[in-house]
């Protein structure tokens, strides 16, 4: 048992799944709060700060889309959505909404807790302080900082970013002007090769794209190659901690 100390919410309706997901993270140290919608989901976290937000898509009610949706407005909280095999759309979009994982039923324990872990080891990053000269790149107008996980704009502001895009973002600037390919660029973030018609890495680069756009408007920096996968077009100098 791992004695994590990390809590983790599940948003679940099918009581048995909901049951057997508690069981097994609660045998592994986790602390779980388990509900069946989206009104007892509001109401835990009034009372507890999680970190990390399982989240099955198809509930009654308000659905795992918008209650994702609703989350990213206000919160980075790590989210790992559930979906049914073969509604490749649905996890598109649950991506798009800002997910940062999702996970296919039926699945296994283990690819459960590999998912879960590799969310939590993310979120820990992006708040345990360096210990050592900070890593940062300067490209464009920004600078980002791998260590702090931070990314700021050429005022000093930093830009939000979830766990999953700023791994991809960290991916891009330790390998600039190359082009990378899907298979490559999942198995750097996630530690893992892609699934047949994986969109992961579509969907984060899209949700990465707007944001540096917003920001550097007219300045496109990641580039898609056709048949090759994803260039990141910027001149990248590594700075001084």
């Amino acid at each position: 048992m791992e004695n994590t100390g990390a809590m983790i919410v599940i948003v679940e309706d099918d009581a048995e799944i909901r049951g057997l997901v508690s069981d097994l993270l609660g045998r592994e140290g986790y602390g779980v709060r388990a509900v069946d919608n989206a009104a007892a989901l509001d109401a835990c976290l009034n009372d507890i700060t999680p970190d990390l937000l399982i989240l099955d898509l198809m509930l009654p009610g308000e659905d795992g889309l918008s209650i994702c949706r609703r989350m990213r407005a206000t919160s980075n909280l790590p989210i790992l959505m559930l979906t049914a095999k073969g509604d490749e759309i649905d996890r598109v979009v649950g991506l798009e909404m800002g997910a940062d994982d999702y996970l296919v039923k039926p699945f296994g324990p283990r690819e459960l807790l590999a998912r879960v872990r590799a969310l939590l080891r993310r979120a820990e990053a992006s708040t345990v302080q360096p210990v050592k000269a900070a890593r940062r790149y300067a490209f464009d107008r920004f600078v980002v900082d791998l260590d702090s996980r931070q990314l700021t704009d050429k005022e000093g502001i930093a830009l939000s970013l979830t766990s999953a895009e700023f791994d991809m973002l960290a991916c891009f600037v330790t390998r600039p002007r190359r082009v990378l390919s899907r298979d490559q660029i999942l198995d750097w973030i996630h530690g893992r090769s892609s699934e047949p018609f994986d969109r992961t890495v579509d969907v984060l680069i899209s949700r990465l794209r707007k944001k540096l756009d917003s920001a550097s408007p007219g300045t496109p920096l990641i580039s898609t190659v056709r048949n090759g996968g994803y260039l990141f077009t910027a001149t990248v100098q590594q700075q001084a901690g």
